[in-house]
């Protein structure tokens, strides 16, 4: 027994490091949430395989309580709690489907793979190690997923040595060759650094000056210019009428975050502005669980937040381009991004508002893997963030 126990404690001091490392935010460390597989397969019993869930997905997802303390003006409680029900989610999914039955485990573990890529335990399936596929087989598209899939099991079989080495071949490798995604010509991701003022000071001085930043990044040909999540605050016919106003006489494109309020509540959305009109472009699929899409709530009739629009508008067509547009906790999932290669986009764009993320981890982990995932299906990518 002291043996075991000694092994589980091992074994969860390799989980945590897996979930620190592989989702440090640097993209080229991936991979090295693939030893969660391996390990997972080795433990003594299914109290240690909820030990070693549990800790791989709190060390992957550790910036999340002081980014929600943030977010919610330092109320930690928020934040401890999305933590540990989305953790539960995980521990679950892999606790239940382990077995002792080492030739069970291949497809057990692709069963959890599965379940953690697809809603409804998708909606908080962060950290999953087959974003790794866009660093170990860069270009691959879905040969690639299937390659790391493939990989994925053989690492719970008894053949995992064998695997491993093949994939650290890969991963090293890919690591010594690596190259950014590319920008598409004439596309411009604009960073701001507004924090918190962000969508809620949303008045005509603070319209007129992202109108500046827009119109001072068109330059040397660019044709359209991204702005961060929320950036216009809500969308209103005038706020709509100033912007096509300012971008007469330009042939400049701009889309930008905004919030689109109705009687149930509001839909987070990118809106395509130009001189020639404007139009909601794109409606968030899945809002951040908690803070934003509360669906309990309509149970005593109050607003629901932020809609969640699931498998709707994968993709947009913007001026003959399909756009695949990941709107900042979608990047952090596996299925909103895989909906939208099924349609073969010709860009991916990721916005987000990560100021509430200061001193965490969190933007850089979206970053890379949206970077990830333009590298594996070799897609342009345009990036826009406020912090």
């Amino acid at each position: 027994m002291r043996r075991d126990h000694l092994r589980t404690a091992a074994l969860t001091g390799l989980a945590i490091a897996a979930g620190w490392i592989g989702w440090s935010g640097q993209v080229v460390l991936l991979p090295a949430t693939l030893a969660f597989p391996a390990i997972w397969a080795l433990v003594p019993n299914r109290v240690a395989v909820g030990l070693v869930s549990a800790g791989y997905f709190l060390a992957a997802s550790r910036g999340l309580p002081q980014g929600a303390a943030a977010f919610y003006s330092y109320n930690l409680w928020p934040g401890l709690l999305l933590w540990l029900v989305a953790s539960i989610s995980f521990l679950s999914v892999h606790t239940v489907l382990w077995t002792s039955v080492a030739s069970k485990r291949p497809h057990r573990f692709l069963a959890a793979a599965i379940l953690m890529a697809l809603p409804p335990f998708g909606i908080t399936g962060w950290a999953h190690p087959i974003t790794a596929a866009g660093v170990l087989f860069p270009g691959w598209g879905w040969w690639g997923l299937a390659a790391t899939t493939a990989g994925l099991i053989g690492l719970v079989s008894w053949i995992w040595p064998a695997v491993a080495i093949a994939l650290t071949g890969a991963w090293a490798w890919s690591a010594a060759t690596w190259t950014d995604p590319e920008v598409p010509r004439s596309w411009r991701g604009v960073d701001l650094e507004m924090g918190a003022s962000l969508g809620r000071e949303a008045d005509l001085s603070r319209q007129r000056d992202l109108i500046s930043k827009a119109r001072g990044a068109a330059d040397d040909g660019v044709g359209y210019i991204v702005l961060p999540e929320s950036a216009l605050g809500f969308w209103t016919p005038t706020v709509e009428r100033l912007w096509t106003k300012a971008l007469v006489g330009s042939s400049v494109t701009v889309i930008a975050g905004a919030a689109v309020v109705d009687a149930d509540g509001y839909d987070n959305v990118l809106v395509e502005m130009s001189a020639a009109g404007a139009r909601v472009l794109y409606r968030e699929r899945m809002p951040v669980p908690g803070s934003m899409w509360q669906p309990w709530r309509s149970w005593w009739g109050d607003s629901e937040g932020a809609q969640a629009d699931f498998f709707a508008n994968p993709i947009v067509v913007l001026h003959d381009r399909k756009l695949a547009p990941l709107i900042c906790y979608e990047q952090l999932i596996a299925w909103p991004v895989l909906q939208s290669m099924l349609h073969d986009p010709d860009v991916i764009v990721a916005v987000g508002n990560g100021w509430w993320t200061a001193n965490t981890s969190i933007v850089a982990i979206q970053r890379a893997s949206v970077e990830a995932w333009a590298r594996l299906f070799a897609k342009p990518l345009v990036i826009s963030f406020n912090a």
